[in-house]
């Protein structure tokens, strides 16, 4: 009997992927990270994550929130303050060796004018007929970390749930998991961090109205059908060193590698089977009070007009103050060519929350 079932099961899953849409770049607001501290490294983090934001980078981190209760706040403006883009992270320690967290976030673009309708059927151009709407990406995402005893390992796992909306026009809703693990070896520090590691579908509906399906037709779109979505699993390593420099200074430095196994990307290393995203980033902390960040990362290759092929990278720099239970923390990241100066500033702040002693 429980042969029969497996196999039911496995062919379910099998014929669901055939039936569905495999993209390489699926649920991409997932990849932009969380927390001033973390980009302004270039995300290179999921070594030495230690608080709450490791519900995102890496859940195996939240064995690093040290107060009963810690929240984080974070808010960016992207694309000329076109779109927003929300974080909010809550963290409680059940016990010594388990912790849990909740992740919400919010990518979006606000207040777009809707023309669909118009021009009525008789050819009437009606500017009261424009409404507007918003097209958001929203992640649900429940953590929990425990430590089993073994001497410098961590590990956690977290289940996702998305939910993507264009207007009342259309949405989907999606789940996945996430795995993650840290090996604390002193100055050296081991990430692992497991992506949609049983991949991530996200079932699209539709709810279009006939005069929206002419305007398409007649604009030469095709009319969206109902479909499944599938972000493929994602393997980030990372690799952390850890040194005091003086008495009150101290610096940390991480090398993160992003493996992903969907088709070839335009990153540093690529490969018809895999392409590996290399980010690199640094601390500098002094007396743990006030911190000084830097990083680059999204290093490709692009060709300009005059087909010459030229390497980019993408630099990030951060700033950070702790005061007592709160820490404010900055970056500033570029979201172009540099040339360009489009430049996007993050702010997030960190709460924590210790009960008193009765």
């Amino acid at each position: 009997m429980r042969r029969v079932f497996a196999l039911t099961l496995t062919l379910t899953l099998l014929l669901s992927v055939l039936q569905a849409q495999v993209r390489k770049y699926s649920n991409e607001f997932l990849s932009i990270g969380v927390g001033a501290r973390g980009l302004g490294m270039s995300n290179a983090v999921v070594a030495i994550s230690n608080d709450v934001t490791g519900g995102y980078w890496n859940p195996a981190a939240l064995h690093g929130v040290g107060s009963d209760l810690q929240i984080s706040l974070m808010h960016a403006n992207y694309f000329a303050n076109l779109a927003k883009y929300d974080y909010i992270g809550i963290a409680r320690r059940f016990d010594s060796s388990s912790v849990g967290s909740f992740s919400f976030i919010r990518f979006g673009v606000d207040d777009i004018p809707n023309t669909t309708e118009l021009i009525d059927n008789q050819g009437n151009v009606n500017y009261n007929n424009i409404t507007t709407f918003s097209a958001a990406d929203y992640a649900f995402i429940f953590s929990y970390a425990r430590n089993f005893g073994i001497p410098g390992l961590q590990t956690g796992g977290s289940f996702k749930i998305i939910r993507r909306k264009v207007g009342d026009f259309g949405g989907a809703w999606g789940f996945g998991l996430d795995a993650g693990a840290r090996l604390d070896k002193g100055r050296f520090v081991y990430g692992l961090m497991l992506r949609d590691v049983t991949s991530t579908f996200n079932a699209w509906s539709f709810n279009l109205s006939e005069s929206m399906k002419e305007t398409f037709l007649l604009t030469g779109n095709e009319i969206p059908e109902s479909s499944v979505e599938i972000t493929l699993p994602r393997m980030i390593t990372g690799l952390a060193y850890r040194i005091d420099l003086t008495a009150k200074t101290s610096m940390v430095a991480e090398a993160d590698l992003d493996w992903t196994f969907d088709g070839k990307r335009n990153v540093l290393i690529r490969t018809s089977v895999m392409s590996i995203d290399p980010h690199l980033g640094a601390e500098f902390a002094y007396k743990d009070l006030v911190f000084l960040r830097g990083g680059i990362g999204n290093i490709q290759q692009e060709t300009d007009f005059d087909n010459k092929k030229h390497l980019t990278i993408q630099p990030n720099i951060g700033l950070g103050l702790r005061l007592r239970k709160i820490r404010l923390d900055y970056a500033m990241t570029d979201i172009g060519d540099a040339s360009v100066a489009l430049y996007s500033h993050i702010f997030s702040l960190r709460f924590d929350i210790t009960k008193k002693n009765q």
